[in-house]
């Protein structure tokens, strides 16, 4: 098995120097091998041009295609890089057509950008969207998902890992159910690329999302998509350049075969190339190894908090990740995240806006939500926990006591 040099990668990480980072699960600390290639590419682009710099980094920037689709199973023509998760995400949804009475199926545990998107599609076209409910355990009930499948479904649509809790969905056996069905399968990656193994094969998705910026490590305002071929050709992306396809006479286009088609012709190339560099990062590092550390990190968090009075853990799921969800009884929640933010602690603060139809039916308003990485330790996670104040006698400050 596989072990993560944990040293070696803290030395990489110059913030873990400086600061308690769990918050990775918004942005993770960059390694210095990315950092060093984003700033080398904005040198070369201050010394010879911008386009001038691309030209000569050609063999970086198409390797990052390669290196992306290694990290998720895929073909490199299968590959788009865009500017971020969400514009990945809505660049597969809305290239969708759409009629009246079509239906989207989608998990309690959605996030607000692709619920808000549901919404508004059903809006302009009568489109109907159906939330399949979860099993015992809060993850999405397949059971359930595959008697809601009818003629009328369009699309299934879930949210891998969760913004606001540590559960995984079933995204294989969620697949197979829309295989099955021949139904378009949307699988929001987000949260679970970077920290764990993500197949494309082994999910059975047609259309995977997923940022740089989060567990893998990457630059911000950098992004994939993965499209797969049996449904890319009946995809026109909502917007189009001459990038992604060719203008052929004075009154036609085409739009371009391969994933590209949902790119468009200005990038961050800096970004692009760390990216690469992050998913080099990663993959010498091996998914597994990353999972089996993470894992461990975040289920002695979820021990540590259990064992303080007044601490409630949010987590749901039969199988959990790096994220780690709480609130304290008799403070809210984002005090508390300010708090130890001054203490040089990350972490971040869920809001109910962000996931209504999961965190508002637990009597949720808010969680904090610490996300451990592989280059954690545990003495950060125990200094976490002897950083959080005293639970009050009586819950407060809108935090919520489900869970």
């Amino acid at each position: 098995m596989m072990r993560i040099d944990v040293e070696q990668v803290r030395q990489d990480t110059a913030g873990c120097a400086h600061v308690t980072h769990l918050n990775n699960a918004g942005a993770a600390l960059q390694p210095r091998p990315v950092v060093d290639a984003v700033v080398e590419h904005l040198r070369l682009e201050e010394e010879i041009g911008g386009y001038e710099a691309a030209a000569a980094r050609a063999d970086r920037i198409e390797h990052t295609y390669d290196a992306l689709a290694r990290l998720v199973g895929a073909a490199r023509e299968d590959i788009a890089v865009v500017e971020n998760a969400t514009r990945a995400w809505d660049m597969a949804f809305y290239s969708l057509p759409w009629a009246p009475g079509d239906r989207i199926l989608t998990a309690r545990a959605e996030y607000a950008s692709n619920a808000i998107a549901f919404l508004q599609t059903a809006r302009r076209h009568g489109v109907q969207v159906d939330v399949v409910p979860d099993d015992d355990s809060g993850q999405l009930d397949v059971g359930a998902l595959r008697e809601m499948i009818d003629e009328r479904v369009k699309l299934i649509a879930i949210t891998h890992v969760p913004t606001q809790g540590g559960l995984v969905n079933p995204a294989a056996e969620i697949g197979e159910a829309a295989r099955e069905a021949g139904v378009t399968y949307l699988l929001d990656a987000c949260q679970s690329v970077g920290q764990m193994p993500v197949d494309v094969n082994e999910t059975g998705c047609d259309l995977l999302t997923a940022t740089g910026r989060k567990f893998l490590r990457g630059p911000r305002g950098t992004g994939f998509l993965y499209c797969s071929p049996r449904v890319r050709a009946r995809l026109e992306p909502p917007f189009l350049d001459l990038h992604a396809a060719t203008w052929t006479s004075p009154d036609s286009y085409r739009v371009r075969d391969d994933a590209r088609r949902f790119e468009n012709w200005e990038t961050y190339y800096a970004g692009k190339i760390g990216l690469g560099v992050a998913v080099d990062y990663a993959l010498d590092l091996g998914l597994d190894a990353i999972e089996d550390r993470v894992t461990l990190l975040a289920g002695n968090l979820r021990r540590r908090l259990r064992s303080l009075p007044g601490v409630r853990v949010h987590d749901r799921g039969s199988r959990q990740c790096g994220i780690v969800t709480f609130t304290v009884d008799g403070h809210d929640s984002e005090h508390i995240a300010r708090d130890l933010q001054a203490k040089r602690i990350n972490v971040s603060v869920s809001v109910a806006d962000y996931a209504r139809w999961d965190l508002e039916p637990r009597g949720l308003t808010s969680v904090v939500r610490a996300s451990v990485h592989y280059y954690n330790t545990d003495d950060e996670v125990d200094r976490l926990c002897a950083a959080l104040p005293r639970a009050k006698a009586s819950p407060g400050g809108g935090t919520g006591a489900g869970g």
